[in-house]
């Protein structure tokens, strides 16, 4: 980003939050005072498919709730020190009028664009009045939720992938991940 804002926001579904998320959230803050993070599917009653990202609207994609993706965020942004300039807010794609409810539309949209679904996303904030900073992400340094989830899936290891604040919330909600029971809370 090239001019400072006062307001800077980063949307996804963060299922979960990991380092690349953070970084991204980094350089938002380096031209901005505040940082909206906003939770994209906030609830099941808004998915839907979208031709340009055929898993975001499956349950495989999103194990976590609202509140548990909050409190993911919360413990990165807080480890990372910059929990007290953010804000975080749920952000239903399917309802672009009520959008500037909860991200004010001066609020400078960074979105890292790997596929198609980002450039797509990114045309819909720009469409709905946002101002859009995208940045072009190397398809193979791109580090994947749906990776992360796959990991935790099949018992191999994804701590790495995580800020390490992360993994004794994401640890109390594994059994949403693998099925299996006692332990995650709800």
């Amino acid at each position: 980003m090239t001019t400072r804002t006062a307001l800077a926001c980063v949307t996804g579904r963060f299922q979960p939050v990991h380092e690349q998320h953070l970084e991204l959230f980094e350089i938002a803050l380096r031209d901005a005072d505040q940082l909206i993070v906003a939770i994209t599917n906030p609830d099941h009653g808004v998915r839907h498919e979208e031709p340009t990202s055929a898993h975001r609207h499956r349950d495989s994609a999103n194990p976590f709730t609202y509140y548990e993706r909050v409190r993911l965020l919360t413990a990165a942004l807080t480890d990372r020190g910059i929990a007290a300039d953010t804000t975080i807010v749920p952000f239903d794609l399917t309802r672009p009028q009520h959008w500037p409810e909860y991200v004010p539309l001066h609020a400078r949209h960074l979105v890292r664009a790997y596929t198609d679904w980002e450039r797509h996303k990114a045309e819909l904030l720009a469409d709905a009045g946002y101002p859009v900073t995208v940045l072009d992400g190397a398809p193979v340094q791109r580090l994947s939720a749906t990776e992360i989830r796959s990991r935790i899936e099949h018992g191999e290891r994804w701590e790495d992938l995580v800020p390490a604040s992360v993994i004794p919330v994401l640890q109390s909600l594994l059994p949403k991940v693998t099925g299996s029971p006692a332990g995650g809370e709800r």
